[in-house]
């Protein structure tokens, strides 16, 4: 940054020149040379400024260390070492900028002054009230994603905005360390299959292997985070593996099982195969796929029926089959004995089903039909005999229960109860099965089958599918096979199909917590409101008991130790408690340090063991706002104090995850919600609209988005987009780059131009400009009124909306005003700032242009923190010394001047603005370029204060427009004709039927009765008295179109006449001559105060005839006049910066720009080309500035140099 500015301001200064060792050289002939002081080394290692050893020095004539310009020659250096308060002074803003570079420096500038920490330290001895943010922890065996991006974002906008609004806000990083995404890798790694694969290799050494890859990635993570400007601890962060935050989980647990909400139960819950542990609901539906599985209908004779009869049941899982103990019928449904009009077989299904299996009615004949109560106890013959034995008197029985339906299948549903959870409830109610028996469950941990399915032994449950319809068809009881596309859960680490089976596993009981736990949803709040009132309320209102455990090993053990019987069951709640139960006190609390440890049995009853299981690890997630600062070990004070949380935020998935397991804890303990506000982000999908993928690389890699548009561009981009509502983003890196392109940019060159004309005014009038943080100018120009009334009524926007966590409305409205600011008063009153009217005028204006653009910035710095610093950096050398912040973020956020505050003026210039813009609209449809006058415009409206405050701003309306005239009047005469539009949401809901008739009858409502609908404000249109916005009126031109381009508008008909003679045509040609030497300059690299000859050449006619008829226009606009190119001297050859040819509407120009063009007189060639610049400057001050310099000038070179610079700035005469 800084640098930059430096090294340009140095070229630009023709007194430096580099010396034979390569080295710079300043006035008096001292060498600079840079090198890295290891403080700066430190804060700038990821900048790869590899020079150096000791210190950036300046070494004098004579070879030593001269400190005087330290850290004058390089920009790394510079930045961190030289931006310390006003050190350098107002500087010169360059024209080209990238801003990822900037970025960077500003991030070395914060690490030198250790920003973020000082901030931190600053408002804790204030004494500030606290605002408490908590953060979810992401897992570190993965890199950061654009979801993570989104999240972040959204967390540093909001803490940002709170620590500025005058709170001490903590925030600290967590890192989620235990569970399957550790365990996967580790699987993975060493080609683990199975729970013994990991008891062969003990446990401990398990559990090392994944203590090394938990935090594979955290360098990586902190790099991101630090450069999306995020400020956030990740020195002191948590870690759920660590002792006391594990401790703290174990005292939330006995907490819970003191008040009887936990306990073991025996349920059929979604299962992971591949990571061989149980998940939850929520987790289970995390990752739904569509996939093809096998679907068949098997038969199932009953016994004793006459004629013989077959249950038809339909299944896509075959696996369960050899498990099946039942069938179940709906008790009301219909069901149908048909006989096969193939086969003869008789089989029963339900009416509504018999698509099932047939295609026509002529492949059947029915026989009779039953209701399935009817149904209820038949017994039938099993499809396998592995379970006859065990349950054959109880079991193979028709069963009734409504959950079955006539969506799909034969409306006879299959049972087995250790596969499905309709299927265990049923067999527990029918008597099929017993609560605490093991129920019949032929599959492993690893999804395999067991000896007690001999048949099918060792085979994958999902791959014997093949084999056991193979199986049915050989016993002629596969009737019908095929396959089905449809949604199917699949583990949501291991990508793998999951499958219900019926484990032991330890339970929450969140039905008992239902009520309380709506009662708290309902206090608190959240953005975008619908998930807390739709998605999160139902979720709760239909929960079901949490289970929270895993057989996994790496993780924070359940804390539970109980005797052989399970008559003794005690739960530990702390280290102390357990060395004072058992005698041992341990360090760590994994499976592997504390699984030995027993307890003595109070009640005789041996030693008591600790349960297998770990936690879940969203049973940790949910614990942080406890355990993340130890309570209550440590901490109880404050916590209690900061508890619930201010703020939190994560994306939508977590309305079922972190979010769910929050609100369940922190009802369960204290009966209080974890958090009092929360923004819900939607999902950030590929540009495709498919999930982001790795495999696919259907998305650009975040940090090259941020390396080539900068991490601000990215976070605006985020925040500003329908994700910050809650709904889907498909991400466009174009869109990154837009924002550059329509924000940065203009905000930037609204900066820069205020730098330019700030010292503009104090080189040239003397006169020297300080703005203020706070404070009203008062100035009789209408612009400067309405930009400050903008900037008043943005901040008390702002400051309402993010009151309520609503960036969606935030953003967009930050960012119209940047529109207003740059693209409509700094454009609309450049002459004046540039001293058109006058230095008091200017004055004023800067004045106003300073503190508006400090404002934003202030205002802007939580969402685009390191562009707000960049400006920041400069601007806060024009305020009081008083007033000077190291940093932007340690100012407070910008409060609303009341004075200021001016709505009226906000409606006067935007109705200007509109009728401007519809201008605007009218010339492109008509293909004519502002830069050519139009004759006239007419504004036809009834509303006189409209009217009014046109002709209060008529003025600027001629300039922006580039038109003659403005006329405005009430009187339509025969030039307005209307029409209207019903507004079919409005009506059609009030009218109902009567709407189609109505709505008809309006579109042929005539000029009069729409005029008297106006006038009246109502209108009776069939029997229907309509009124207000029920009616959109629309005006037309009723006129010659030819010459008028007709806007309508709310109440406003614009005419604007496009009508264009010879003069007109020739005006605009003129401005675009000044266009294109415009482009010159800017192609050439001149800044606005660089002088320079034009010179023109042409064998146009029309040309000419424009040059001679308007060059006054375009003198004023160039400030030189043009001349002819046989005009130029010889010697000003050498001085040409471009030459071009130029087309212009067909017609040829050439034109030539040079550096000033300077005549110096023959008393000049006397001077000796080895006198001091000094004694150079004095004795052309006393010459005459009107003097020749031939070719054979026996000035130098440099000399020759140093004399046009000298004399640019000074007045001169013109060949």
């Amino acid at each position: 940054m800084r640098g930059g500015l430096l090294h340009e301001g140095l070229a630009r200064n023709e007194h430096e020149r580099r010396n034979g060792r390569g080295e710079l050289e300043d006035e008096g002939g001292r060498g600079r040379r840079c090198w890295l002081s290891p403080s700066c080394e430190e804060s700038l290692k990821d900048m790869r400024h590899k020079k150096a050893e000791t210190a950036c020095e300046v070494l004098d004539d004579k070879g030593k260390d001269g400190r005087k310009g330290a850290g004058l020659a390089c920009e790394h250096c510079e930045t961190a070492e030289s931006l310390t308060l006003g050190k350098n002074g107002l500087e010169d803003v360059p024209q080209d900028v990238r801003f990822p570079a900037e970025e960077e420096k500003i991030l070395a500038y914060w690490d030198h002054i250790d920003a973020f920490k000082t901030s931190l330290k600053t408002s804790r001895e204030e004494g500030r009230p606290e605002f408490t943010f908590y953060d979810g922890p992401p897992f570190a065996t993965g890199m950061p994603h654009y979801g993570h991006i989104l999240a972040g974002t959204i967390k540093d906008c909001i803490t940002r905005y709170w620590h500025m609004n005058g709170f001490h806000v903590e925030r600290k990083w967590g890192w989620d360390t235990h569970g399957l995404p550790v365990e996967y890798e580790i699987d993975q790694k060493l080609g683990i299959k199975s729970r013994d694969d990991v008891l062969k290799m003990t446990v401990a050494k398990y559990n090392a292997e994944c203590r090394s890859v938990v935090m594979r990635y955290a360098n990586e993570w902190k790099r991101v985070v630090r450069r999306l400007a995020r400020w956030i601890d990740m020195e002191n962060d948590y870690k759920t593996l660590d002792p006391t935050f594990m401790e703290t989980v174990w005292w939330v647990c006995k907490q819970m099982f003191d008040k009887d909400l936990i306990y073991r139960g025996y349920k059929v819950m979604p299962y992971s195969t591949a990571c061989s542990t149980p998940l939850s609901n929520f987790e289970a539906g995390q990752n739904y796929k569509d996939v093809s599985d096998p679907e068949c209908v098997v038969s199932l004779p009953i016994i004793g029926s006459d004629p013989p009869a077959s249950m038809l049941a339909w299944t896509t899982t075959p696996w369960t089959l050899p498990s099946n103990l039942a069938l179940c019928v709906h008790p009301t449904m219909e069901y149908a004995y048909v006989q096969d009009v193939k086969t003869s077989a008789v089989y029963v299904l339900a009416v509504p089903r018999l698509v099932q299996l047939y295609k026509k009615e002529s492949e059947y004949k029915v026989l009779k039909t039953v209701k399935g109560q009817e149904l209820k106890g038949l017994r039938y013959e099993p499809l396998f005999n592995f379970f006859v034995e065990r349950k054959g008197d109880v079991g193979f029985r028709v069963l009734c229960d409504e959950y079955v339906t006539a969506d799909s299948g034969t409306g006879i549903v299959h049972q087995a109860p250790a596969f499905g959870e309709d299927d265990y409830r049923v067999c527990l109610k029918e008597g099929v099965i017993f609560k605490g028996e093991h129920v019949p469950c032929p599959v492993d941990d690893d999804g395999r089958f067991t000896e007690e399915v001999a048949d099918f032994k060792g085979q994958h449950v999902k791959e014997a599918d093949k084999a056991i319809l193979a199986s049915l068809k050989a016993s002629g009881r596969l009737v019908k096979s095929g396959a089905i596309k449809h949604s199917y859960p699949f583990c949501w680490r291991s990508d793998t199909p999951l499958i219900y089976k019926a484990v032991p596993s330890w339970f929450v009981k969140v039905e008992t917590l239902k009520e309380k736990l709506l009662a708290n949803n309902d206090k608190t709040y959240w953005v975008p409101d619908f998930v807390k009132e739709k998605r999160f309320h139902n979720w709760l209102a239909g929960a079901r008991d949490w289970a929270i455990s895993r057989n996994r090993f790496w993780g924070t053990p359940i804390p539970i130790w109980h005797s052989e019987d399970w008559e003794e069951v005690i739960c530990v709640g702390s280290v102390d408690e357990l060395a004072e139960l058992s005698g041992v006190r341990v360090q760590d609390l994994h499976k592997d340090s504390i699984d030995h440890i027993t307890i003595p049995s109070k009640m005789g009853k041996g030693e008591l063991r600790r349960v297998e299981e770990v936690f879940d690890c969203w049973f940790e997630s949910g614990s942080m706002p406890y355990a993340q600062c130890h309570y209550p070990f440590e901490n109880k004070e404050k916590f209690e104090k900061t508890f619930p949380a201010d703020f939190i935020a994560e994306g939508l998935d977590q309305t079922r995850g972190w979010f769910y397991t929050l609100m369940v804890i922190g009802t369960a303990l204290f009966d209080k919600p974890a958090f009092k506000n929360v923004i819900v982000n939607g999902l950030v999908l590929a540009e495709d609209g498919k999930k982001m993928s790795k495999r696919l690389k259907n998305y650009p890699d975040p940090e090259l988005v941020i390396n080539s548009h900068g991490a601000d561009a990215l976070r605006m981009y985020l925040i500003n987009s329908p994700v910050v509502r809650g709904e889907e983003l498909r991400f466009k890196e174009q869109g990154v780059k837009d924002v550059v392109r329509d924000v940065f940019l203009p905000w930037y060159n609204a900066y820069r131009f205020l730098i330019q004309v700030v010292r503009r005014l104090q080189s040239e009038e003397g006169v020297s400009v300080q703005g203020s943080g706070t404070g009203y100018i008062q100035s009789d120009n209408t612009m400067d009124q309405w930009i400050q009334a903008a900037a008043a009524g943005l901040l008390q926007f702002v400051q309402k909306e993010m009151q309520a966590y609503r960036l969606y409305t935030v953003v967009p409205r930050l960012l119209r005003f940047m529109e207003d600011l740059t693209n409509w008063y700094v454009k609309m009153n450049r002459k004046r700032l540039k001293g058109g009217a006058g230095v008091e005028e200017a004055t004023v204006s800067i004045r106003v242009l300073l503190q508006v653009l400090l404002t934003l910035v202030r205002s802007m710095a939580p969402f685009t923190p390191m562009f707000c610093e960049l400006l920041y950096m400069n601007l806060r050398n024009l305020l009081p010394e008083s007033e000077r912040k190291e940093s932007v973020h340690y100012l407070d956020f910008p409060q609303a001047n009341l004075q200021a505050v001016d709505e009226r003026m906000e409606l006067k210039v935007r109705r200007m603005q509109v009728l401007i813009e519809k201008g605007r609209m009218a010339r492109d449809k008509r293909g004519i370029s502002l830069r050519t006058p139009i004759r006239a415009v007419t504004v036809i409206c009834p509303n006189t204060e409209l009217l009014r405050d046109l002709e209060e701003l008529k003025g600027y309306v001629l300039e922006e427009l580039n038109v003659r005239s403005l006329t405005t009047t009430t009187e339509e005469g025969d030039m307005v004709v209307r029409s209207a539009a019903p507004d079919n949401t409005i009506l059609g809901r009030r009218l109902g039927k009567a709407f189609r008739e109505v709505s008809a009858k309006i579109k042929t409502l005539t000029n009069a009765e729409l005029m008297e609908y106006e006038r009246k404000g109502q209108l009776d249109v069939c029997g229907s008295i309509l009124s207000g916005d029920d009616l959109k009126i629309t005006r037309s031109f009723n006129g010659d179109t030819e010459h008028v381009q007709a806007e309508s508008y709310e109440e406003v008909l614009a005419l604007f006449d496009v009508g264009l003679d010879e003069s007109l045509r020739q005006e605009g040609m003129a401005r675009e001559i000044v266009s294109r030497v415009q482009q010159m300059r800017k192609k050439a690299g001149l800044l606005p105060e660089d002088l320079i000859e034009v010179f023109y050449e042409s064998s146009d006619e029309t040309v000419l005839s424009i040059l001679s008829n308007h060059m006054e226009t375009i003198k004023s606009a160039i400030r030189v006049e043009l001349l002819p190119r046989a005009r130029m001297p010889e010697y000003l050859k050498p001085l040409v910066l471009l030459q071009s040819e130029e087309d212009v509407n067909g017609m040829k120009i050439s034109l030539t720009i040079t550096r000033a063009c300077l005549h110096v007189s023959k008393q000049a060639g006397d001077v000796s080309q080895g006198v001091s610049i000094e004694a150079l400057q004095v004795s052309f001050c006393s010459l005459p500035h009107c003097f020749s310099l031939p070719p054979s000038s026996p000035l130098s070179s440099p000399l020759r140099s140093h004399v046009l610079r000298l004399l640019m700035s000074s007045s001169y005469s013109r060949p």
